[in-house]
């Protein structure tokens, strides 16, 4: 999708933009609640290849999706009321009993027990949004369990072959370097109604998170890849506040970028939100954006004490100003 080209905006439920966002895990539930205070009308797309703690338990013992990942994304569009925050906290809650409960969220044990009951990832996602008054759709990536592998070439040992890293729990915090990554079954197919949420979409939001393990997997399944180059959805891509211990370590804001461009050589995005502190070469930035036809907004939307973290007043107005085309008296970059 070239730069500029003309998109009708769409009104969704109470008048507001229809928004899809991608990703997983922190980085997920830091979009979402954003994106509460721009739309009425908010899906949320999650990848499905954890394999670590609670949901890899459930998932190794069940052989159903990860639903950790799931969980937080609906736990962070619940009800703003004393019933949907009380919900919230069940959900979120984790039992602490050094026995075989130890570490199982709440949530993730109620998902499983929904979709066993109702046999459907879906409508069982559906029902627990509708338990907590959720402000906004929950669907997973896929509803095939996937599995994250990757080549990492070894830094202390360079000129050596890459060793194959198996699974999102070891790939994110790999002490080498992320050569290639790629997902198994690699022709899952995508989550119909995710697919349909991306293409229904006025804007399709992109990251943050953990890069190689929670927003590129959606680049890497094919159906969902396939949705992304041809939506007619603008697309906005946020930037992580830092590079990540493992998976990204030494990354540049630009690095990310080439690297998105490797993986989606197709893919068109329409602005690249960064935060000037996580910025070591704004020329170089505005370069890679430019490779994929986006401009570059300069925002402060981390929480202001130095701590990766997304501040989600901050990020919904930098998520307004998009959406709004405030790009900047260039057109490209704004402080």
């Amino acid at each position: 999708m070239s730069e500029g080209t003309a998109r009708p905006a769409r009104l969704g439920r109470g008048g507001g933009l229809r928004v899809t966002a991608l990703g997983g895990g922190h980085g997920l539930s830091a979009t979402l609640a954003a994106l509460r205070h721009v739309t009425t009308d908010v899906t949320a797309v999650v990848t499905v290849a954890d394999d670590g703690g609670s949901s890899g338990r459930l998932r190794a013992e069940m052989g159903v999706l990860p639903p950790g990942d799931l969980r937080m994304a609906v736990s962070a569009l619940c009800e703003s009321s004393e019933w949907g925050e009380i919900w919230r906290d069940v959900l979120q809650h984790r039992f602490r009993t050094g026995g075989e409960l130890d570490g199982h969220a709440v949530g993730n044990l109620l998902l499983v027990a929904i979709w066993e009951l109702l046999g459907d990832e879906v409508a069982g996602l559906d029902l627990i949004g509708r338990l907590l008054g959720a402000a906004g759709r929950v669907l997973p990536m896929s509803t095939t369990p996937l599995e994250i592998q990757a080549d990492v070439r070894q830094r202390d040992r360079p000129d050596a072959p890459p060793l194959l890293v198996r699974g999102q729990s070891r790939v994110a915090v790999t002490s080498g370097i992320v050569e290639k990554v790629r997902l198994v079954p690699e022709d899952a197919e995508a989550c119909p109604e995710a697919v349909a949420a991306v293409r229904d979409a006025d804007w399709v939001i992109l990251g943050p998170g953990s890069w190689f393990t929670s927003v590129m997997p959606h680049l890497l399944l094919p159906g969902m890849a396939e949705a992304l180059r041809t939506t007619r959805a603008r697309l906005a891509l946020t930037l992580n506040l830092s590079s990540q211990p493992g998976e990204t370590a030494g990354y540049s804001a630009a690095d990310h970028l080439r690297s998105l461009c490797e993986y989606a050589p197709d893919l068109r995005v329409d602005v690249v939100i960064a935060d000037p502190s996580a910025i070591e070469d704004l020329d170089d930035l505005v370069a890679c954006a430019r490779m994929l036809g986006a401009r570059v907004l300069l925002r402060q939307v981390g929480v202001g004490d130095g701590t990766p973290q997304h501040d989600p007043l901050r990020l919904a107005a930098a998520y307004r100003d998009a959406f709004e085309g405030i790009l900047g008296d260039v057109g490209e970059t704004t402080r």
